[in-house]
Formats: structure tokens, C-alpha cells, sequence
């Protein structure tokens, strides 16, 4: 009796399965199908060159807010993605954000409205910052290195509502305030991304980083760990509401204005210049 090899009985077993339950392996060569529109499947070695090429760029260029998006859904897998839509299961208005899932746009967005709105509404405070910062909410890049359709759509919403933080924050999105956001981010999502934006602190200057040494970084974590979770935030249904009022109910207290600081602080530089120059010229 002919004997029969033990791999070649495996190969055999094998290709007698059903093709839908073979197994398959994730290779450059053979990629699974996209699980949404939009979707690129990725292998670990291409994920993790995507995350080092993503932040090397991006440490570069902060204003490419495509490689940003990149680093940020790179880093996101297999772990800290999956702990925000938990944290989103967790509460009633997160879980009926997954169920409603909705979308922040121009088209969903009525800004026209949103302007008519009482001073410190918190719909009102966001068409403003948009106004005063020159973004539309279109800006934000569609999410396509996420693997799971909810986890995805859980990035989408995270990247979509970013600029709601600014708006009840009063935040700019010049690099000081950007870094601001993203400490509290950091601390109240966990993602990787927001806390490797932090990086660019290299390229703030001397008096930047010592304001946000000693002002800016202290408030975002102590408020960003304290505070609810903000993927939480059913925005839509806040528009209306009043910024100290929901600051109040989800723990966050209003960081120093940025803007009034750095206005103040060039009335002082000129001040002493002008004396300074009134000086020379008097001896």
C-alpha cells in the first residue's frame, strides 16, 4: 500500500474545502475585498511604512493635513479605534451616533442658520470660528486605511467634529492652539495620532513653548482626562445649546484666549521698542 505524504494529504484537504472557507492569506499579491467605499486594505509592513512615512511627512509640512489623516488611521489599529467605539457603545447618545450615523458637511451643516443663532450658542460659536478661521467643514479627509466599516465611520465622526472642539474652546487652528486641541485629544480619545502631533512642539518658538509648557499643555490634559468623552457629543442636537452650559456638562473649563494673549503680548514687544527707540533718540 502506497504511503502518502503528510503535506501533500494537507494540500489535498485543502482544495477540497469550499472556496469561502479556505484559507487566504493578506498579501500584496492577494488583498481582501474593500469592506466600504473607499477602503484600501493594508498589510502590517505596508500599515506600519504608511504610520513612518505619514509622520515623517507630516513633522514636516503640519499643513498637510492629508498625512496627517494617514499617520492618524494608521496608528489607530488594531487597538485604540476599537477602544473609542466601545467607549461609544457605552453611552446612549454614542450608540445612537453609530446607529444614526451622521455626517457633518455643507450640505448637513446649516450654516446660513447657524449664524442666526444667539452669541454663545454653541452653533452660533462654530459657524463663527469657521468664518474667522477660513475652513469649511469639507475639509476633513475621508478615512480609508481603517479596516472595520464602524470603526471606520468612528474615525470619520472623530475628524468631522475636530473643529467643534475648536469652536467651544475658542481655540485658532494656528499651531499653537492646533497643538492645544490635540493634547486634549490625546488625553480624552487615547488615539496615537493626536498625541504624535505633539511633535511639531519642536517648531514653536521659545515663547510659544513656554506658553504652552506652562498654560495650554496643563489645561488640555487635566481637562481631556477629566472631562466626557466628546466622540459622545450628538453635535447636531447642541447647536442650540449654550457653550458654558454644555463646557459645564461635559467637564471641560475654558482655556485662556490664545488670542487676546498673543495680541497682548505684541502691544507689549512694541511698547518697549517704542521706548527703547524714544531712548536712542533723546541721547
Amino acid at each position: 500500500m502506497a504511503l502518502v505524504r503528510p503535506q501533500a494529504s494537507i494540500v489535498q484537504s485543502l482544495l477540497a474545502l469550499p472556496p469561502a472557507i479556505r484559507v487566504r492569506t493578506f498579501s500584496i499579491l492577494h488583498r481582501p475585498r474593500p469592506a466600504y467605499e473607499g477602503h484600501v486594505p493594508l498589510t502590517f509592513i505596508e500599515r506600519s511604512g504608511l504610520a513612518i512615512g505619514s509622520a515623517i511627512g507630516a513633522l514636516k509640512n503640519p499643513h498637510r493635513h492629508d498625512l496627517i489623516a494617514s499617520l492618524g488611521e494608521a496608528t489607530a489599529q488594531p487597538y485604540f479605534i476599537s477602544r473609542l467605539r466601545r467607549a461609544m457603545l457605552a453611552s446612549p447618545t454614542g450608540r445612537r451616533i453609530l446607529r444614526d450615523k451622521p455626517r457633518i458637511t455643507s450640505q448637513t451643516m446649516p450654516l446660513e442658520q447657524l449664524r442666526k443663532l444667539p452669541e454663545n450658542t454653541v452653533g452660533r460659536q462654530y459657524a463663527a470660528w469657521l468664518d474667522r478661521e477660513g475652513v469649511t467643514p469639507d475639509t476633513r479627509d475621508a478615512v480609508r486605511y481603517i479596516d472595520d466599516p464602524e470603526e471606520a465611520y468612528v474615525m470619520q465622526r472623530y475628524r468631522e467634529t475636530h473643529d467643534f472642539t475648536h469652536a467651544i474652546t475658542g481655540l485658532p487652528v494656528i499651531i499653537e492652539g492646533e497643538l492645544a486641541v490635540k493634547a486634549f485629544e490625546a488625553a480624552n480619545t487615547l488615539l496615537p495620532m493626536t498625541a504624535l502631533s505633539l511633535f511639531a512642539l519642536v517648531r514653536l518658538k521659545p515663547a510659544e513653548r513656554k506658553r504652552f509648557f506652562g498654560i495650554y499643555g496643563p489645561w488640555a490634559i487635566r481637562n481631556g482626562l477629566r472631562a466626557e468623552e466628546v466622540v459622545n457629543v450628538y453635535w447636531e442636537e447642541e447647536l442650540e445649546t449654550d457653550c458654558d452650559v454644555l463646557r459645564a456638562r461635559l467637564g471641560i473649563e475654558a482655556p485662556p484666549d490664545l488670542r487676546e494673549i498673543r495680541k497682548k503680548e505684541k502691544e507689549q514687544k512694541k511698547a518697549a521698542k517704542d521706548k527703547q527707540r524714544v531712548a536712542t533718540e533723546t541721547v
